[in-house]
């Protein structure tokens, strides 16, 4: 089973959403953590190819979204979780887009610098 890592206040947003959502993005992301994925999760546009993918979920005509990578290793990476206000249609808001490209970055870097800690581990190096 692959490891799992909030980006930023993904946890604490996630934890703020309906009991009925959290069950529906925590299956999904349970799904992820197995290498499958879940019916309501779809790549995000934005992103080339299927690495970045998002978890939608309905609750009382509201829509929340929880957005997570697999592009990294053994590990899912869960970059943003909200509740979707816009009114121009399906479309995510830029605001929310951004975010998720900034914490896609921090994920990357978090993935390169535990890789290098388990290299430096595995070979028997102290750290410098």
């Amino acid at each position: 089973m692959k490891d799992i890592q909030f980006m930023g206040s993904s946890l604490d947003d996630l934890r703020e959403f309906p009991d009925d959502v959290k069950e529906e993005v925590g299956f999904a992301l349970f799904k992820a953590q197995c290498g499958e994925r879940a019916i309501n999760v779809t790549p995000l546009i934005m992103f080339k190819g299927a690495g970045v993918l998002e978890v939608i979920s309905g609750h009382d005509r509201d829509t929340y979204r929880a957005v997570y990578t697999v592009r990294f290793g053994e590990t899912i990476y869960v970059l943003h979780a909200f509740k979707k206000k816009s009114k121009s249609g399906k479309a995510t808001p830029k605001h929310e887009m951004d975010l998720v490209e900034r914490r896609l970055k921090a994920a990357e870097d978090h993935f390169i610098e535990q890789t290098k800690r388990k290299l430096v581990k595995k070979n028997g190096r102290q750290q410098t």
